[in-house]
């Protein structure tokens, strides 16, 4: 705790003075999305301008591409405001260019509008870039950090804020901690600090904070609870102060369903496409451990507990030497003296993982899912992490929310931290989700971060 909150055991706390918005909040929106529509035409014009019959030619098919590109980029952003905000502009801007790309063509044959693959990924290309550049922009300018009111202490507030202030990348200031024993106050303190989210910490609290909100509700702010808060800010849930009500929320009748259909479909088609790609190098892998890994199988089989807590024989290329487990399992950890040289690299690429592939199509793994753990650490796990059994209300997968935000854990307290993103993407779960996962995934492959 800083020393600063030290100070006020029931606080009434000004954190920083609210800076006055030179623009409303509509305004901005407004603005940002007029300059999205403007960059995806000026994009589309200036790649069409050259190729087509007539400027005016051009000027027309731009306007069309653009109406089709900036609907695909609204959806994206507009998911990216509510679900993907710790991924950032760039994976929204991905998103929305790939959902364009594949709008773009099955509209140009139904209107018979030949658009060659090459100028069509040109113009992709310049959207995705220019898009990205536009929102980051924006939400930097126009739209600056939104203020945070935050009412109550002891059920997590100070950590809240500390949390905020810590995350230089999360568009939020905290105005004003208000302490349990001020709760009376906070009519005056949303008139005079005009927050933009009000965050309740308590259940407790409930009763009088929202009499005293409901008075001033015409401020415009937007009221949500502290596990809603941290989904929404930080992409996790808060697991010591999460109650098993919440999990109401992923049971809900108004909770977006994530077809088992769809997931099933996504994951045969992803997993089929990257053995396609991957082929030529299967063998060469296979070589190189059966070379430099010893005696032994070069392919790895290991139990992992899967879906409902069922068992499953998983597949690694191997990576450590036979006596890695002598004394019996261990979490594998920073600089593992047991890992092969070669081991080691495949680790930093993941390459050792796609034998796992194998897995997604027998229906035992997703794509996209929280890791499988060891059933030797279950009880452990089970007797120190609230909730940790919750995430076998779905499928494992190869990569997930948790890997790509947090990396490899070694330990149940490391394990407990992973669990807030698995449990984040229990209640998120979607085809979009999925497609940023792997998205993000990508960069991590090639930055070798989080791995073992």
């Amino acid at each position: 705790m800083s020393a600063q909150l030290q100070e006020h055991v029931e606080p009434l706390e000004i954190i920083g003075e609210a800076r006055p918005l030179h623009i409303s909040r509509r305004t901005a929106a407004s603005l940002a999305t007029a300059g999205r529509f403007g960059v995806v035409w000026l994009t589309a014009y200036a790649f069409l301008s050259g190729r087509a019959p007539s400027l005016a030619s051009a000027a027309l098919l731009a306007t069309g591409l653009a109406v089709v590109w900036f609907f695909a980029l609204t959806k994206s952003f507009d998911t990216a405001r509510l679900t993907l905000l710790s991924l950032g502009p760039a994976v929204a801007a991905a998103l929305g260019t790939v959902t364009g790309v594949i709008l773009v063509s099955a509209l140009s044959v139904w209107v018979n509008v030949h658009l060659p693959a090459v100028e069509l990924a040109e113009v992709a290309g310049g959207i995705l870039v220019f898009s990205w550049a536009w929102e980051a922009l924006v939400h930097r300018t126009l739209v600056g950090r939104r203020r945070l009111l935050v009412i109550g202490v002891e059920n997590g507030g100070t950590k809240l804020v500390e949390d905020v202030r810590a995350d230089v990348e999360a568009p939020f200031e905290v105005v004003a901690l208000v302490g349990e024993s001020h709760v009376g106050k906070i009519g005056s303190v949303v008139e005079r600090y005009r927050p933009d989210i009000v965050v309740l910490t308590s259940h407790d609290l409930r009763p009088e904070a929202f009499e005293q909100l409901l008075d001033v509700a015409r401020c415009g702010f937007k009221l949500v609870g502290l596990a809603e808060f941290y989904e929404h800010a930080f992409g996790r849930v808060p697991v010591e102060s999460l109650r098993p009500a919440w999990f109401v929320n992923v049971l809900h009748l108004y909770q977006r369903p994530y077809p088992r259909v769809a997931k099933r479909a996504f994951d045969i088609a992803v997993a089929l496409v990257a053995l396609v790609a991957v082929s030529w190098l299967l063998p060469i892998l296979w070589l190189v451990v059966r070379r430099t890994g010893g005696a032994g199988p070069v392919i790895f089989r290991q139990t992992r507990l899967g879906e409902r807590g069922r068992r499953f024989t998983i597949y690694k290329f191997r990576t450590m030497r036979l006596d890695a487990e002598a004394d019996g399992a261990v979490w594998a950890s920073q600089d593992d003296p047991r890992i092969t040289m070669v081991g080691r690299l495949m680790r930093k690429t993941r390459l050792d993982e796609l034998p796992q592939l194998v897995n997604v199509l027998k229906g035992e793994m997703s794509v996209v899912g929280p890791r499988p753990e060891r059933p030797e650490f279950l009880e452990q796990l089970r007797d120190t992490v609230p909730f940790w059994t919750r995430r076998h209300l779905v499928k494992p997968g190869i990569t997930g929310w948790a890997q790509v935000r947090r990396g490899y854990t070694a330990d149940a307290e490391g394990t407990a931290d992973k669990l807030s993103y698995d449990l984040w993407y229990l209640r998120h779960r979607s085809l979009a989700i999925d497609l940023a996962v792997c998205v993000k995934t990508f960069t991590t492959i090639f930055t070798g971060s989080g791995a073992r």
